[in-house]
């Protein structure tokens, strides 16, 4: 087992520097730069009078070194100084967005995860207890829906059927958990209830069909033949085994908070790293993107990493070597 994490960690290395070049460049291959946005904006402003020296611009922003300099300043700031850059636009650095956005952001994450669980475990799991009857059907339609509906169309939907007939919109300024715990909740309760159903559908679907296979093992009807009660095999003996393939969706669970959390703060006006994301895209601020991108990366393979160990503690049948 350490042999394997160690190796693990290993591989985290060459992958991250593939990550590192790939983030680095998709941005700026994309069409309309960041002096051409520079530029037209200076033109709407002055009217169509344009004082700006694109050479110069270029030069104070550093981007007229060649493209491997820009990449190794902006790796070994990272590595070195833990700098992952500033705004071309503010000259405000990512660090100090940091520290603002990311508590949002994983605050919003955690409650939609813990909804997702509390909907989508009993669910799943008694839909295969009571296989093919009516709460079954009824679970499995519940779950069908929420693959099929998006929560940004749910959002959506909210705030407009909200505002029309209820005279209801949710609130626009963000109020920290530290300020006022009870006024964040509230904030933030409807987008991680949205995001958390969403999530539920393939989570009810995967674990009744894990919890219907483990019921069909010869250790369950054992316990059945045993005389034990149903609430003792389906928790001691059922559940227990059925919840440790789902140790594997926990890595893709929060991979799509992820990529939820860009629309779901911008529909809430949250200031978390999702919605911070878009805004550097929209900017094309170079550094911000990539550094933004890069926190994401990191925190995917960290988690698939931690996924991988926590299976094999969790499954003493699985050893790695």
């Amino acid at each position: 087992m350490r042999a394997y994490t160690i190796r693990r960690f290993i591989l985290l290395i060459p992958t991250m520097f593939i990550v590192t070049i790939v983030l680095f460049l998709v941005i700026r291959l994309m069409p309309g730069g960041i002096i051409e946005l520079m530029v037209m904006q200076h033109t709407q402003e002055q009217a169509g009078e344009i004082n700006l020296d694109e050479a110069m611009i270029r030069e104070m922003m550093g981007l007229d070194k060649p493209i491997h300099i820009q990449y190794i300043d902006w790796v070994s700031g990272i590595i070195l100084r833990g700098d992952f850059g500033k705004s071309l636009w503010t000259e405000r650095t990512m660090t100090e967005e940091m520290k603002a956005r990311i508590p949002v952001t994983f605050e919003l994450g955690l409650l939609s995860v813990i909804i997702a669980n509390i909907i989508g475990i009993p669910i799943g799991i008694y839909s295969a207890i009571r296989q093919d009857t009516w709460l079954d059907y009824l679970g499995r339609t519940f779950a069908i829906l929420s693959l099929a509906t998006p929560a940004f169309w749910l959002a959506t939907m909210l705030i407009v059927y909200g505002s029309i007939y209820l005279h209801w919109a949710p609130p626009i300024e963000y109020v920290p958990f530290s300020v006022n715990p009870i006024e964040n909740l509230k904030i933030l309760i409807i987008p991680a209830i949205l995001t958390g159903t969403a999530m539920t559908g393939g989570m009810m679907r995967y674990l009744r069909t894990l919890t219907l296979e483990v019921l069909r093992q010869d250790y369950v009807r054992t316990a059945w033949a045993k005389g034990l009660r149903e609430r003792v095999v389906v928790i001691r003996h059922a559940m227990k085994n059925a919840l440790i393939p789902l140790i594997t969706m926990f890595a893709p669970q929060l991979g799509m908070l992820i990529g939820g959390s860009v629309i779901m703060e911008q529909i809430f006006c949250l200031p978390g790293m999702g919605r911070y994301l878009l805004e550097t895209i929209l900017r094309r601020d170079y550094l911000l993107v990539s550094g933004t991108n890069l926190i994401y990366g990191g925190f995917g393979m960290f988690l698939i990493l931690l996924t991988d160990l926590s299976y094999a503690w969790a499954d003493p049948r699985v050893r790695y070597r």
